[in-house]
């Protein structure tokens, strides 16, 4: 069992560290403004998501539903313990930057609903002209 759990947690690891990178590139474009390579690289996160989600699983079917902190400690095997902390350093640093790049998009879309706001005030209903040539409102 603790050979399995090794090895699902290197799988996993790798699978997270591809999901840094993949949401460090968002963040690079996203700060050029980049729409293409962002739409493109939406997809490439997906699937990381998707590769993380199923190696979970595959943990979870290993331990069922025990604490992975209790199977750790346990265990006391140093290099289950080292993946362990690894896989939750990596955790926090994939949190923080998909908190930053949460915050770069909100604030693209303050910045695009505040042009837009200002080009039609109104919001509402586009300006049209009536049977006059007036502007209707």
């Amino acid at each position: 069992m603790i050979e399995k759990l090794i090895y699902v947690f290197e799988k996993e690891k790798e699978a997270l560290k591809i999901l840094l990178n993949l949401l460090e590139q968002q963040h690079e474009y996203l700060t050029k403004e980049d729409v293409f390579a962002l739409d493109a690289i939406v997809k490439k996160i997906e699937n990381a998501n998707k590769d993380v989600a199923s190696l979970e699983m595959e943990r979870r079917s290993i331990t069922g539903e025990q604490s992975i902190r209790e199977i750790v400690k346990n265990f006391g095997n140093e290099n289950l313990d080292l993946l362990y902390r690894e896989i939750q350093h990596l955790l926090h640093e994939l949190k923080t930057q998909k908190d930053s790049n949460d915050i770069l998009i909100r604030q693209g879309l303050g910045f695009t609903t505040q042009i837009l706001d200002f080009i039609n005030p109104s919001g509402k209903t586009p300006k049209t002209y009536n049977s006059y040539g007036k502007v209707k409102r």
